[in-house]
Formats: C-alpha cells, sequence, structure tokens
C-alpha cells in the first residue's frame, strides 16, 4: 500500500472563510427571529454542509423545517456569500496552500476536494485563485446526500478517480486527506482514510486527539515524510503526532 492521493477540504483549509459563514447563518436566524448561539453554531454548522446545519440549528429551537423548506434559504446565503468574497480586496486563502499543492505535484499523488460547499461557491474560489485546474476530482456538499462525519463525500471521491483512470485502483487506504473539524476528520476515518489535521479551525490539541498527524499550518506539514508511512515496510500509523 502506498499514497496515491491526496484530498483537500475547503472551508478551513483551503480558504479561511468560517467567519463569513457564522455571520450569515446569523442573518439566517435573525431573519426567523431566533437568536444566534456561538456554541450552536460551532456544533451544528462546522465540517458540515449548509442543508445539515440549518436543519440541526432550526430543529434545535424547536421549528419544524426540512430540505425543501431551507432551499431558499440557502440559495439566499451563498447569493450572499459571493457578494462578501466579490467585496474582499483578496480572498482570504490560507498560507501554505499553494506550496503543498505544488508538493502534492512534485510527489506525481492525484489531487482530489471533498468539501460540503455548494460546487458553484467552491468552482468559483478555486478559478479566482488559479487553483482550480490542479484538483482532477471535486465532491460539493450539493452532490452528496450525507453530510460529513457521514463518509460519502469521500468515499464517491474514490469512485470518480478510478472512473477517471481505470487502471489507478484507487482504494481509501491510499489516501491522505487535509482537514480542519472534528466532523471532516470523522468523515475521513469513517471512509478509511488517514488524515491530516490543521489548527485553523479548532485549537491544535483539540485536533490532535483525532487526527493521525496534525500541523498548526500548512506550510509545516512534511508530506514526504508522511508519505512514507504509507508504504508496505512503514511502521504503523501514529496517532495525532
Amino acid at each position: 500500500m502506498s499514497l496515491q492521493a491526496v484530498l483537500f477540504d475547503f472551508n478551513g483549509v483551503i480558504i479561511n472563510d468560517e467567519p463569513i459563514h457564522q455571520e450569515l447563518i446569523n442573518e439566517i436566524l435573525l431573519s426567523q427571529n431566533l437568536p444566534p448561539n456561538p456554541s450552536d453554531y460551532n456544533e451544528c454548522c462546522l465540517g458540515r454542509t449548509d442543508l445539515a446545519g440549518l436543519l440541526e440549528l432550526l430543529q434545535r429551537r424547536g421549528r419544524a423545517v426540512n430540505e425543501r423548506s431551507l432551499a431558499p434559504l440557502i440559495a439566499q446565503k451563498a447569493q450572499r456569500y459571493q457578494q462578501k468574497l466579490e467585496a474582499l480586496h483578496k480572498l482570504p486563502i490560507y498560507p501554505g496552500v499553494e506550496d503543498l499543492i505544488y508538493k502534492v505535484r512534485v510527489a506525481r499523488l492525484r489531487l482530489g476536494l471533498v468539501t460540503g460547499a455548494l460546487r458553484s461557491e467552491v468552482e468559483w474560489i478555486l478559478k479566482q485563485a488559479n487553483l482550480f485546474s490542479y484538483f482532477e476530482v471535486i465532491v460539493a456538499g450539493d452532490e452528496v446526500q450525507q453530510s460529513k462525519p457521514h463518509p460519502e463525500g469521500y468515499l464517491r471521491a474514490v469512485e470518480r478517480f478510478n472512473e477517471l483512470d481505470p487502471t489507478l485502483h484507487l482504494s481509501p487506504q491510499c489516501c491522505l486527506v487535509i482537514e480542519d473539524t472534528p466532523a471532516g476528520i470523522l468523515a475521513a476515518k469513517n471512509a478509511g482514510m488517514q488524515v491530516v489535521g490543521v489548527a485553523n479551525t479548532y485549537p491544535f490539541h483539540m485536533i490532535q486527539r483525532q487526527a493521525n498527524w496534525t500541523v498548526d499550518y500548512l506550510h509545516e506539514l512534511e508530506l514526504d515524510r508522511v508519505q512514507a508511512c504509507f508504504e508496505p515496510s512503514a511502521l504503523p500509523f501514529p496517532n495525532a503526532q
């Protein structure tokens, strides 16, 4: 077994936009005459699709909602999200993203992205940041039935890689995931993948308990050392190093 593919999360890993998402979710709550609660937001929304997060958030407040009733709110949020990004002088792409992508390409590994964000948002941002062409596979939140921590998105990414290249025979065990939330880390592990946790959204000590490797910043990730742990002769994976 050797490392063949690296799969990035998006929000909180590639783009530093969680404050924007929280602001927009708060706007939705206020429009429903509900006061925002930061703890509820963190528990319900971080690492998850807008649909899954809003469903749980509003149901906690006793509101009877479903996918159909939430569709207009999610569409409105997506429009406001793009407006806010367009108003910025520069997209808040995390430092180290391009450097890590370069390392992945030099190592001749496949590159994919699995996110709870809408595909339209992801593609627009990646194109604006000149990163879109690097990702062979993108699985977005509006292309899956189950949100993270369910493994559907990561397993679907493996399927798409194999559809693109039937000679690849990619398995989940040959994938490395870059995540920033407990929900995302659990989704990858549920898919049978190893995970690097980056402490962009949660404190290092919280991510360290759950990921196989943990870094404060993407530029600290020594991809060659992690890649060596996938080789058949390597020792068992370290836990949260």
